[in-house]
């Protein structure tokens, strides 16, 4: 495993293989996101999703838990350094500050790579919004997962409300958005929010990483760029632009290799041309 040369006080990154692994890395604060984590994390995805080496990532969080959330420190900033200027000036200053937070989830989101959330400990607040920008979910059996917004008196504005409606059925996102509370890793992988809950989840994460990585990485960041093309479409819609896709990108050297392998009955060599 190597440590990729990425600076921050937040976030690191080891790549193994064809896998990296981004770390939430503040394990002394349980890894609460601070505004450097904020502005950390695009730059690190920007890294590993524009490396050629890197065909899986894997979002993970050094220590004793996945991420307490917003660091409340930062939280009780919001607002602040305005002074003397007009209400508007201010809420532009807020809203342009939320955006900023939101992209922070977008670029999650938009990791052309498969993107897994190996999670273990506390997922509170934020970390359910990071979360839901990622593909696959991976839990661990101590795992708590909170929507906790409603409990600090705001609505979560970065992701979660936009994103968690696509994962899980509505009465769900309705119950732990109006609650706020608690749940245990079972229970969300009972309503859907984890694929699977595992004794060792960095483990298992980098097995199905790896699985996936053996695989055409033309192929799989196909796929999830038709997913996402699908997405707001209509089924005939969804075809046409799946057509235009492998139109563009069937006939390649991966192609040739799969059944290439197929013939000499051997595991084939993919290198994404």
């Amino acid at each position: 495993m190597r440590v990729m040369d990425f600076s921050s006080d937040a976030v690191s990154i080891e790549e193994n293989g064809h896998i990296a692994t981004v770390w939430l890395d503040r394990p002394d604060k349980l890894n609460a996101m601070n505004l450097p984590m904020w502005d950390d994390l695009p730059r690190a995805m920007e890294e590993v999703g524009t490396d050629p080496e890197v065909r899986v990532v894997i979002i993970a969080g050094k220590g004793r838990t996945f991420t307490s959330g917003i660091d409340l420190q930062a939280l009780a900033t919001v607002g602040t350094g305005q002074e003397g200027t007009s209400e508007v000036a201010k809420r532009g200053a807020l809203y342009r500050l939320i955006k900023r937070l939101q992209h922070t989830m977008t670029s999650i989101a938009d990791c052309p790579k498969p993107v897994i959330a190996a999670v273990h400990g506390y997922c509170i607040g934020a970390g359910v919004d990071l979360i839901t920008a990622c593909d696959i979910r991976l839990a661990s059996s101590d795992a708590i997962f909170s929507v906790r917004e409603t409990k600090l008196g705001m609505v979560a504005d970065v992701g979660t409300m936009q994103r968690l409606p696509k994962v899980i059925a509505p009465g769900y996102v309705a119950e732990l958005a109006f609650t706020g509370k608690d749940i245990a890793a079972d229970r969300a992988k009972e309503i859907g929010l984890v694929n699977d809950v595992v004794p060792d989840v960095h483990q298992a994460a980098l097995e199905l990483a790896q699985e996936i990585a053996a695989n055409s990485p033309l192929a799989v960041q196909g796929v999830k760029a038709v997913l996402k093309g699908g997405e707001n479409r209509s089924i005939e819609e969804a075809l046409d632009y799946m057509a235009l896709w492998n139109a563009a990108f069937l006939q390649s050297n991966d192609l040739q290799e799969a059944i290439l392998a197929n013939l000499e009955k051997r595991p084939p060599n993919f290198k994404g041309e």
